[in-house]
């Protein structure tokens, strides 16, 4: 019995890159199924959209989802460049790979976890002949639950990681996710609630969510007729959320690019109504 034991919390813990995804105690492996909501909740359920639909933002499309490169711990550094947000940017070098992928789209970042337990993550990346320029960069330590300094970005609007934000095809494999997710929306307030630490808000309207505001698939949002990733998902929702980490279209969960999804089975989120969610209560609001 104690050996069953052991085995089940082994598979409890989430890892990236052979390593814990940030200790026990982190936000991100915290269970909110049961936590207080928000008193704000439903105002800024509201503002994000009742009637709007959650959304796989990524696919079996290679242009869709956030490419990301595990590496080993000998992998060379190579220098990076910041330029728009280089005072809030963490120095390189930088463990990337030759062949690492940038994101299609504006954001263009390049996310790296490397095997000495750490992320590496860029914003606005482009290739300068054998180093790098990026708008911002951070690196993030998967054994501490350090946050970036206040009032300071990442390579992502909140200050949060986003590598462990994303939903990943070997926690799809396994069968579960555990630990929160990220999402965008399209409006929010000039304000972050930790383990965020920076704001993109375009008002000073409580009624919109700050960055970090922990959203969470109601209990009693029923499953039932749900299946493969989707369910895992869902279920992830139910149990550990989801960060407002970024601004963009309302709703959207991100995820690994993937040429392996399977697009009709992701698509069941598409049913999940905004109304579905709540806010649960994580901390104050800083400014």
């Amino acid at each position: 019995m104690a050996g069953a034991h052991a085995t089940t919390v082994a598979k409890s813990v989430p890892t990236l890159a052979g390593c814990p995804l940030f200790p026990a105690n982190s936000a991100w492996r915290k269970d909110i199924s049961h936590a207080r909501v928000n008193p704000h909740s439903k105002a800024w359920v509201r503002s994000v959209g009742l009637s709007g639909h959650l959304h796989a933002d990524f696919g079996s499309n290679p242009s869709y989802g956030i490419p990301y490169s595990v590496v080993p711990t000998s992998q060379p550094k190579v220098e990076v460049t910041f330029t728009a947000y280089g005072d809030e940017s963490d120095r390189g070098p930088y463990p990337i790979p030759p062949k690492a992928r940038i994101e299609a789209g504006s954001d263009r970042h390049v996310l790296v976890a490397s095997r000495n337990c750490h992320v590496y993550e860029l914003y606005g990346a482009r290739r300068s002949g054998n180093s790098w320029r990026a708008a911002s960069g951070a690196v993030f330590d998967l054994r501490s639950n350090k946050l970036r300094p206040a009032g300071w970005t990442s390579a992502d609007a909140a200050g949060l990681p986003i590598l462990p934000g994303l939903v990943r095809p070997d926690e799809i494999r396994a069968g579960h996710i555990d630990h929160a997710l990220r999402f965008t929306v399209a409006r929010t307030q000039r304000g972050y609630i930790h383990p965020a630490t920076h704001q993109a808000g375009s008002t000073n309207s409580m009624s919109a969510p700050p960055m970090g505001a922990r959203f969470r698939l109601k209990a009693s949002f029923s499953l039932k007729g749900y299946h493969g990733a989707a369910l895992i998902i869902l279920r992830c929702l139910k149990k550990y959320g989801m960060f407002v980490a970024d601004n963009g279209s309302n709703w959207f969960i991100s995820g690994a690019t993937y040429r392996g999804w399977n697009d009709d089975d992701l698509n069941q989120l598409k049913r999940v109504p905004g109304s579905a969610f709540q806010v649960v209560a994580t901390g104050r609001i800083r400014h």
